[in-house]
């Protein structure tokens, strides 16, 4: 259900670059006024994340993901109405439109955290959440081939109408699936035993559990945890891996129309390919982080190496700045999102090393700074292509940083474990 739902929550963030083109042409906007409004989902995305993990760990995760599932796609099927107004009023609506869905999503990821962390024991944690974060690149295999057919027959506007439906329907079926794993119905006794005793927090999303009083001082828990030195080089890598995910979410689609002259019909298929990759790379990271666990290796070697083999493969991407053939810089785009799936485990990272107390709330932070990485990628591309006329910079620009979280993960980060509360906690959630 986590990757269903996640699915469409990417889908619905790539709705606005595959219909970026004919947006740009309809609305007659440079490359720097796309930069911005590619980047509008971010900004209230980004300021969102902290008041969203309140919420969850506040309210539990069933109730409050519903509401962020049905708001964003109302929101969604929204923004094709902006097709409806001219002039600087469509740009502003559409600015708008995508500033709300990127509110309403916040709770979408550090929530996937929170039920990881409370189904599954710690030795199956990096394949689960590799799971649930591979639907982003799923979403592309499945959707961008999609929206690029309902562009190319329909209008842009039908994109947003189709995704915000479907987005509407998956919101009532996530209200009748999900359960924390005290409350299933379908749990067995040796289940539940099975992923307590593997380190799972089966009491996070139970019954009473899942709606609580806050259990510690807000601001003196996010100041405890931007304290740690370990998860503050985990925020800046995964702000550095984000940057990757912005490129191919936003600049990919324009990338292929612009700098190698494909249709907006050909580009959408084109751009699932990359994704192809990256979904399998997503996948495979997971697997073989909790094949090395299992094998022995500590948490730290077992969820840093896939990491830096991964970002080392997204870097061969500058290659494609010395390449004439369209097959071979696909082909070369494909490696860099396979390693780029492969790197992707910072959600797993998240499950591991958050305080109970506060699960919501540090993968709330841990998004924020993620998806910073969503304001700055499409403008400093935006800005590059405009004043260079090419690609070439905004590749080179995305490889390094590709290579600053190699050097988060490997120098700054140290070793990975659970985070425990210490000044943050109010008095009546601490041990007695």
């Amino acid at each position: 259900m986590l990757f269903a739902i996640t699915t469409i929550n990417y889908a619905d963030r790539a709705t606005i670059s595959i219909a970026g083109p004919d947006i740009k042409k309809a609305l007659g906007l440079d490359a720097i006024q796309m930069g911005f409004v590619f980047s509008a989902f971010a900004w209230s995305y980004v300021l969102a994340q902290l008041p969203g993990g309140w919420l969850l760990d506040r309210f539990g995760s069933k109730i409050t993901y519903f509401f962020s599932i049905f708001l964003w796609s109302t929101f969604t099927l929204f923004t094709g109405a902006a097709g409806f107004v001219t002039g600087g009023a469509a740009v502003v609506l559409l600015f708008v439109l995508r500033l709300l869905v990127g509110a309403a999503e916040a709770p979408s990821f550090p929530g996937n955290s929170r039920i990881a962390s409370s189904w599954f024991p710690t030795h199956e944690r990096g394949l689960a959440a590799a799971v649930f974060n591979s639907a982003q690149y799923f979403a592309t295999v499945l959707f961008a081939p999609i929206m690029g057919w309902l562009v190319h027959f329909f209008g842009w506007q039908s994109v947003f109408f189709v995704m915000g439906a479907l987005g509407i329907f998956m919101a009532f079926v996530w209200l009748k699936t999900i359960y924390g794993p005290k409350d299933h119905p379908g749990i067995s006794a040796s289940e539940l035993q099975y992923i307590q005793q593997g380190g799972a927090l089966v009491d996070l999303e139970s019954g009473a559990h899942a709606a609580q009083p806050a259990q510690v001082n807000t601001l003196a828990c996010i100041k405890e945890l931007l304290c740690s030195r370990m998860l503050l080089g985990v925020y800046i890598g995964q702000y550095c891996i984000t940057t990757l995910t912005y490129f191919f979410l936003t600049w990919f689609p324009v990338y292929l129309v612009q700098e190698r002259h494909m249709t907006i019909l050909k580009a959408g298929f084109v751009a699932s390919l990359p994704a192809i990759a990256g979904f399998l790379g997503g996948v495979s990271g997971g697997w073989l982080s909790d094949r090395l666990n299992k094998a022995g290796y500590s948490l730290s070697v077992s969820r840093k190496l896939p990491i830096v083999i991964g970002m080392v493969l997204s870097m061969s991407m500058i290659a494609c700045n010395y390449i004439e053939t369209d097959m071979l810089v696909v082909a070369i785009m494909s490696l860099a999102f396979f390693g780029k799936g492969i790197g992707a485990l910072g959600w797993a990272v998240v499950s591991d090393t958050s305080p109970k107390e506060a699960g919501g709330l540090s993968g709330a932070l841990f998004n924020t700074f993620g998806n910073t990485a969503g304001i700055t990628t499409p403008i400093v591309i935006g800005y590059i292509v405009q004043n260079t006329g090419s690609f070439s910079g905004a590749l080179v620009f995305v490889g390094a940083n590709a290579a600053m979280a190699i050097f988060s993960y490997l120098f700054i980060v140290g070793d990975i474990k659970r985070v425990s509360l210490t000044t943050s906690l109010n008095p009546i959630s601490q041990p007695r």
